[in-house]
């Protein structure tokens, strides 16, 4: 990490304080916007771990932060159907679902967190510690009322007993794992070594020209690879679409509405005052504090004497993200920096220079280039745009409360069409699709695609959510999988067969100056006189992207194998064969595996006692009554 990056997170220092636990937080404060009409209530059940419940209020609580970090993250191009690519509903429930299961499973072992632990836990939390000693009951509440959503005492409390409870059993569960010193040590050579490579890439796509494969090689080929060429199964359905989109154009909002949600919703409109500055960094951790001051005030004294203050950023500063900009850390509003820093920045004038500034990571030298002052934006510039997200929200709502009232209306399959009638709503039968196919009708929706190929025929689905808005579907038929015949694909066949031919012929190509090569242990002559190209790396780790090949597991296994000067024989990478040759490498000394021998087994440790806990609870969960409301999860991320 960056030390801009530090700087800039540090201010969120809580936040992530209270995220340090094995598992993912469950916030019980359900915001009534939350809950729409028409989808279920925040006490519906969403899943039941070993008899406890997981309620769509503490889903949708979890959800609605999930996404509120991924917008802060990625702002406006975090589409709904980004979302839905992410597929952050379900990857949530299942964490929620593995806290209640370890939670479970710690109560079947007798691990349970005490009164004691908890406070001592709060007690010695960076949070809540001012130079070592607990900040207050006054300050603690203060500081999870900030929180958002605000916190109570005895809902975060709750929260780290789950998680110390969950540490708890993790600990007893794996701490007895070790991780020796040659284990470390051959791990450390296997991350830090490095070759510098000569590479000539033979791509099969340049032998492809004149290639013809007779229908008699097309045939073997297809005898010989027929499972590669399977026909999965296909299913076809009847559906019922309420059309989003359609709801949305048809929605009417009134010029109250959107003053009141822009008033309501200020701070989505409004840029904080913002501040440009650059900084020189001279770090005092593990070094004299006093020599290092020293030297700061001399840099200072030219700063205010007129020095090219970027020049000096470039000569001095300890921060690598910045210096080579001349130490500028662009804009950002308050909150990003840590205090010390922002509070300077934030009074000078641009051109100015501040005294020096000591914060956590060293003396700074400051200096403001530009500022912004806050700005709101005005109702009119804005209208258009709340007015559009009202319309969205009605819809979905609308649309929501409509799936509801047409599902509990459907009791067979052949109700689809009548209710469908009723209702104004399209129905529609589909062609044959496999799993991963779009459907005529509704396009690409995997939601559609998975719950298709889990119903039987005539059995109808809950609600189901799309892009468009929701699918109700029915089976209607199904195509066994099955293995074809070579007419039905002989496209795809000769393609395969033209593809191997060219990739032998590259190898066959490859082989001949590799041989050429060895001859003379010059690669690159060998090269030049068969008119080809070599291409020559920096030094390298493994997984480094090569010259022409990028990341290849195969050309680094060969290349950490041989000796310096050594030529290889031509080596297979996905669609092209290789010839390299090793021209330096740099090994790791004893002096740097001594250096990061610790870290690198503290990390490898962390891994191992973390799958150990993964595999375990796999199988624990197995043994356990685990129920998912499918339909329920569906409402309650609508």
């Amino acid at each position: 990490m960056t030390m801009l990056d530090r700087m800039r997170r540090h201010k969120g220092w809580l936040k992530w304080s209270l995220g340090l636990v094995v598992v993912t937080f469950i916030l019980l404060y359900i915001p009534s916007f939350l809950t729409p009409q028409g989808g279920p209530a925040a006490r519906d059940v969403i899943a039941t771990v070993e008899g406890h419940d997981i309620t769509v209020g503490e889903f949708r609580q979890a959800y609605y932060q999930q996404l509120q970090a991924y917008r802060q993250a990625y702002g406006g191009s975090l589409s709904d159907e980004l979302i839905r690519q992410m597929g952050i509903d379900q990857r949530l429930l299942q964490q929620m679902i593995d806290e209640q299961a370890a939670l479970a499973e710690a109560r079947r072992l007798g691990i349970s967190a005490s009164n004691a632990e908890l406070r001592e836990r709060i007690l010695t939390m960076p949070a809540f510690t001012d130079n070592g000693r607990f900040i207050g009951e006054a300050q603690y509440r203060q500081l999870l009322q900030m929180q958002t959503p605000p916190l109570t005492p005895g809902e975060f409390e709750e929260q780290l007993r789950r998680s110390l409870i969950v540490t708890k059993l993790h600990g007893a569960l794996t701490d007895w794992m070790t991780v020796s010193d040659s284990e470390v040590d051959a791990e450390y050579h296997r991350r830090h070594e490095q070759v510098k490579i000569e590479l000539v890439s033979f791509p099969a796509n340049k032998f492809r020209e004149g290639i013809k494969p007779s229908d008699g090689e097309i045939a073997t080929y297809f005898e010989a690879h027929k499972e590669k060429y399977r026909i999965p199964e296909k299913r076809r359905i009847k559906h019922l679409l309420i059309d989003v989109q359609a709801m949305r154009q048809n929605a009417v909002v009134s010029a109250a509405d959107v003053e009141r949600y822009y008033n309501d919703n200020q701070d989505q409109f409004s840029t904080p005052e913002q501040v440009r500055a650059s900084h020189i960094l001279f770090k005092t951790e593990g070094k004299d504090e006093a020599a290092v001051r020293k030297e700061a005030e001399q840099v200072l004294a030219e700063a205010k004497a007129g020095a090219d203050f970027a020049a000096l950023a470039k000569k001095y500063s300890e921060d690598d993200a910045s210096k080579a900009n001349g130490g500028d850390l662009g804009f950002f509003s308050e909150g990003q920096m840590v205090p010390e820093f922002e509070k300077a920045a934030f009074v000078l004038a641009p051109g100015q220079i501040s005294d020096l500034i000591q914060t956590q990571y060293g003396f700074h030298i400051i200096k403001v280039t530009d500022k912004k002052p806050a700005v709101t934006k005005p109702l009119a510039e804005v209208r258009a745009q709340i007015e559009d997200q009202l319309k969205f929200e009605r819809a979905q709502t609308q649309a929501s409360k409509l799936a509801d009232t047409v599902s509990a209306e459907i009791k067979s399959a052949a109700d689809l069409d009548s209710v469908g009638r009723e209702h104004g709503l399209p129905v529609a039968e589909s062609g044959y699709f496999d799993p991963q196919e779009p459907i005529a009708g509704i396009g690409f929706a995997p939601e559609v695609n998975s719950v298709a190929f889990q119903l039987n025929e005539r059995q109808v689905s809950p609600p189901i959510r799309t892009s468009q808005g929701f699918v109700i579907i029915t089976v209607t038929g199904k195509q066994a999988s099955y293995l074809p015949k070579l007419e039905e694909v002989k496209a795809k066949v000769q393609e395969d067969v033209v593809l191997a031919k060219a990739i032998d012929a590259a190898r066959a190509r490859a082989a001949t100056l590799a041989e050429a090569a060895a001859k003379t242990g010059d690669l690159a002559r060998a090269a030049k006189a068969a008119g080809l190209e070599v291409k020559t790396s920096e030094l390298a780790a493994r997984g480094t992207a090569w010259p022409e090949v990028g990341v290849s597991p195969k050309v680094d296994q060969v290349a950490f194998s041989l000796k310096t000067g050594e030529v290889s024989q031509p080596i297979d990478a996905a669609t092209s064969a290789v010839v390299i040759k090793v021209v330096d490498r740099k090994d790791v000394t004893e002096a740097e595996i001594q250096a990061g021998r610790e870290a690198l087994r503290q990390e490898m440790l962390a891994d191992r006692r973390n799958r150990f806990f993964t595999a375990y609870m796999t199988k624990a969960k197995a043994n356990m009554k685990i129920e998912i409301n499918r339909n329920a999860l569906q409402q309650a991320t609508a």
